[in-house]
């Protein structure tokens, strides 16, 4: 792919899409499938780097993975929750998900493991996860001191009792603690004293711990006990496509008075992120929830206060269809997500006012003020979210060039493909 792509604008646009499956449940489902008695077979799996990278790990771990790109399946030889070997080096490049869910994963094993990534991700704190795990009985630290990776974990197994996990920056922290902890000694007790974001993201990882086998009782977020010592069981598993990933389509939509349907997702899918639809109907937008498919149609776009707290991997798509309502957006509760691939609110700042916006960054969201637009080359800070959400400006505006377009690799390699064929476009 070209370090740059010039997008052209386009009428509205009518079509149906299917995105790649979720990242957030592939990676999930790889976890649960590589500690299950058996083999799992997972249809519909995500080919990203951050999927690739998950199931290398698995490989370095002495799990067999074995990967069919063409027809999206993943097979999965789990270890029984014994990990395979005493030793190994792991390198999970900018994914969080690999690098929290891992970190809690080797705890399992005996022997000493190393896991680190890309310069922002040792930019990505960690600690959090450490301290609980430690109240488990685990030995691990971050080798540089920095709360942040590298990590080291000196892993005995996971002795199990009770720990308390922060969910203020993370909800990855106590996501890979649930799903390590069915193989922990003796039952686990999680406590969450503060706020939790991103819940609905626990929800899914509930949900897939329950499909293979292990029911997590939970009150209100604060407190999880899970069943231990106790096994998952091997599954046939179909991974629904991602609904962050989709959000793109729908806020094309949106900006061009289009109508888009997303194939594969419905009102009661497995991610949060289909609540997204709400806040474009919030903005004007129209929404049919169909059995196994949403339609958007766009409208007359008005602007709206709303706390994306649940659904933050959407805050950028959201900003850029706020660039086109009438008045003003203001979007709270999402502080966590300048922990993200890059501080995601400074950046949206950034590129909003390159464009002609006005834009004002907020302790935990922004403010946006449509103003009259103009091109711009938009940096994308090795962030894919940035790269797909600001690409959609250029349905409407001349002139937006994305640099760095191939930072989609992270979890859709395919998005500048399928967006040209649903708006027919000539991308540069």
């Amino acid at each position: 792919m070209s370090d740059r792509i010039a997008i052209t604008p386009c009428g509205p646009i009518r079509g149906t899409v299917r995105p790649p499956g979720s990242k957030s449940i592939t990676n999930r489902a790889l976890v649960c499938a590589a500690l299950a008695n058996g083999t799992s077979t997972l249809h519909g799996a995500l080919d990203s780097e951050d999927t690739r990278v998950m199931m290398e790990s698995l490989r370095l771990l002495g799990v067999q993975v074995a990967h069919e790109p063409d027809s999206a399946v993943i097979r999965v030889k789990g270890c029984g929750g014994n990990i395979p070997v005493a030793e190994a080096n792991l390198y999970v490049a900018n994914s969080g998900t690999t690098l929290r869910f891992l970190t809690a994963m080797v705890a399992l094993g005996q022997g000493r493991f190393r896991l680190d990534g890309s310069p922002r991700m040792r930019q990505r704190p960690v600690q959090d996860l450490l301290d609980a795990l430690a109240q488990l009985g685990v030995q691990a630290h971050c080798e540089l001191g920095t709360g942040c990776p590298p990590v080291i974990v000196s892993a005995a197994g996971l002795a199990g009792g009770k720990a308390c996990v922060s969910g203020s920056i993370s909800s990855q922290f106590l996501s890979g603690l649930l799903m390590a902890a069915p193989y922990a000694r003796q039952p686990v007790e999680i406590l969450v004293p503060d706020q939790l974001v991103s819940q609905p993201y626990v929800r899914m990882t509930l949900a897939v711990m329950e499909r293979f086998g292990v029911k997590v009782y939970f009150e209100d977020f604060g407190r999880f006990l899970v069943p231990a010592p106790c096994a998952y069981q091997p599954q046939q598993y179909q991974i629904e496509p991602d609904a962050s990933a989709a959000s793109y389509f729908f806020a094309a939509a949106a900006i061009t008075g289009g109508s888009v349907t997303v194939e594969g997702l419905s009102a009661d899918s497995l991610q949060g992120d289909v609540a997204f639809c709400q806040c474009l109907a919030q903005m004007g937008c129209h929404v049919e929830y169909h059995t196994g498919a949403i339609t958007v149609t766009g409208g007359k776009l008005r602007g709206i206060e709303v706390d994306m707290n649940a659904i933050s991997d959407t805050v950028q798509t959201l900003a850029a269809v706020a660039l086109f309502a009438d008045g003003p957006t203001t979007i709270t509760g999402v502080a966590h997500i300048r922990h993200k691939e890059t501080d995601r609110l400074a950046a949206l700042a950034a590129e909003l006012r390159k464009l002609g916006a006005y834009c004002q960054e907020r302790e935990d969201g922004l403010y946006i003020e449509p103003r009259p637009l103009h091109g711009a080359e938009i940096a994308t800070y090795d962030d894919h979210r940035m790269a797909m959400s600001m690409a959609l400006v250029g349905l409407r505006v001349p002139g937006v060039v994305i640099l760095n377009p191939d930072c989609t690799q992270k979890t859709y390699p395919g998005f500048f493909d399928d967006l040209r064929r649903l708006c027919s476009l000539s991308l540069t």
